[in-house]
Formats: C-alpha cells, sequence, structure tokens
C-alpha cells in the first residue's frame, strides 16, 4: 500500500513537471502570491482538522443514538421522537448537496442565531464582531461539521451492527450497563472496521472544504480563484492548489494506512 502511494505520487508529480515545462507556467505569480496560498493551506488544514473532530464526535453521538432501543417505560416514545428525528436529520444532510448547506447555513441559518439586532443565540456588538470576523469561518465549520456527522453517523452504526449481537447481551448479562458495553466490547471491536470508511470520510472533507471559499472563506480555493481573477491565468494558481491537495489527502491516505495496519486484528496483515 505504502509503494503504491509513492508510485502515485511520483508519476503525479512527474507528469506536472512535465505540463509545467511545457506550457511557459509562470512562477513569478506564485511566488508574489505565496504568502495568500501559505494562509490558505493552514487555514484549509484547520476547518478540515475541526470538522473532523467535530463531525466524529457528532456521528458517534447519533450512531449510538440509532441503534440502542428502548421497548419499554415513559421514555418509550419520547425516544423514539427523538431517533426520528435523528433518522431525518441523517437522510437531508446524505441526501442534499453539501454546497447547497454551506449556502444555507451561511445565509439563512446564521443570521437567525447570530445578528446585532435579534440573534436567538448571539446579539449586540458581539454578533456584529463575530459576523465580520469569524462569520464564514463559522459557517464552513458548522456545514461540513454537520455534513460530516450524517455520513459518519452512518459509519458508526453499521460497525456497531457488525459486532455479533451476543458480545451485547453477555456484557449486560454480566451486569454491564449500556454505556460500558459499548464503551469497553462493541467500539473497540467495531473501530477496527470503521477505520477505512472513516479515513475515506476524512480525506473526503478535505477535499470538499474548497467549497467554503463561495462565502468568502480564505482558504486554498479561494486564494486560487483570487489569483486567476488578478492575472486572468488559470494554469498556475489551480495546478498549485491541485498539487496541495493531492499531496495532503496521499498524506492523509498514508497515516490511514498506518492506522489500519496498527489496528488490524490478529493474523490480518
Amino acid at each position: 500500500m505504502r509503494n503504491s502511494l509513492r508510485v502515485t505520487l511520483f508519476l503525479f508529480i512527474r507528469r506536472t513537471l512535465f505540463l509545467i515545462k511545457n506550457m511557459d507556467f509562470r512562477w513569478d505569480i506564485i511566488q508574489g502570491y505565496a504568502p495568500l496560498f501559505v494562509k490558505g493551506f493552514f487555514m484549509t488544514v484547520e476547518v478540515a482538522v475541526i470538522s473532523i473532530i467535530l463531525g466524529t464526535i457528532l456521528g458517534l453521538f447519533l450512531g449510538m443514538l440509532r441503534v440502542a432501543e428502548v421497548k419499554h417505560g415513559p421514555w418509550k416514545w419520547p425516544f423514539f421522537v427523538v431517533k426520528t428525528l435523528a433518522s431525518f436529520y441523517v437522510a437531508f444532510f446524505r441526501g442534499t448537496p453539501l454546497f447547497v448547506q454551506i449556502l444555507l447555513i451561511h445565509f439563512a441559518v446564521m443570521p437567525v442565531l447570530i445578528h446585532q439586532d435579534h440573534g436567538l443565540l448571539i446579539s449586540g456588538d458581539l454578533a456584529r464582531t463575530i459576523k465580520q470576523d469569524y462569520g464564514a469561518f463559522i459557517s464552513g465549520i458548522v456545514a461540513l461539521s454537520l455534513n460530516a456527522g450524517a455520513y459518519i453517523s452512518e459509519i458508526f452504526r453499521a460497525g456497531i451492527q457488525s459486532i455479533d449481537r451476543g458480545q451485547t447481551n453477555a456484557a449486560l448479562s454480566l451486569g454491564m450497563g449500556y454505556r460500558s458495553t459499548m464503551r469497553y466490547v462493541v467500539l473497540p471491536q467495531a473501530f477496527r472496521r470503521m477505520l477505512p470508511p472513516l479515513g475515506n470520510e476524512a480525506i473526503t472533507l478535505l477535499k470538499d472544504s474548497s467549497l467554503v471559499s463561495a462565502i468568502g472563506l480564505a482558504e486554498l480555493a479561494y486564494a486560487a480563484r483570487t489569483v486567476a481573477g488578478a492575472y486572468s491565468r488559470y494554469w498556475e494558481p489551480y495546478i498549485t492548489i491541485s498539487v496541495v491537495y493531492f499531496t495532503m489527502t496521499i498524506c492523509l491516505a498514508t497515516l490511514v494506512s498506518r492506522l489500519e495496519k496498527k489496528y488490524s486484528a490478529p493474523g490480518r496483515h
């Protein structure tokens, strides 16, 4: 796996250098806007990492919620309502484009929650400051986290359900509660099976973070669009961010591959 990734990276760099050499690539444009690209790189990494962490936490909670059952007692119907709302949330964020979700959250949802005059969560001067300085950043993280949470919840649900039901019943019969059973019996085994799809979701989220440039967040895609608009040249900025994105995804894929080997079940190498 590691060797194939190295070969892929080598061939990609070789092909890219060949194209650059034969198309009058203007390095001075990239050098002049290097600080903008560097800033965009760190912004992309920051948004992706925060969104992956929040999405994983949300996905874990929703995944456990959707496999839990309350068949008797006063909490039966309230739990059914919450579980139905969770299922609708997952279906909505998996069934609509991420780009639409970003626009909806930034231009419709966030102004209701954070507004100088009538914000439900934050209002006044603080709301104005947050909107001006961090509006796109917060909207982007919220949209990416909610989207990732929906997909990751399905990964956790499938992973938990893949573990034999008898193990859960055995743990409960020994006096372990539902939370302890999940923590010490089910999730450690399910994690090995969930690691590949979780890694794929992280890579997808890293690439999809480029969509946040549509609301003005200064990440890599925004930097490339700025340079392209200034010079009316598109090869230089977009090849540059393509190489950066490709390198980041290869590094992330290598990390996931090493984690798979480290946490793989005995006898599976």
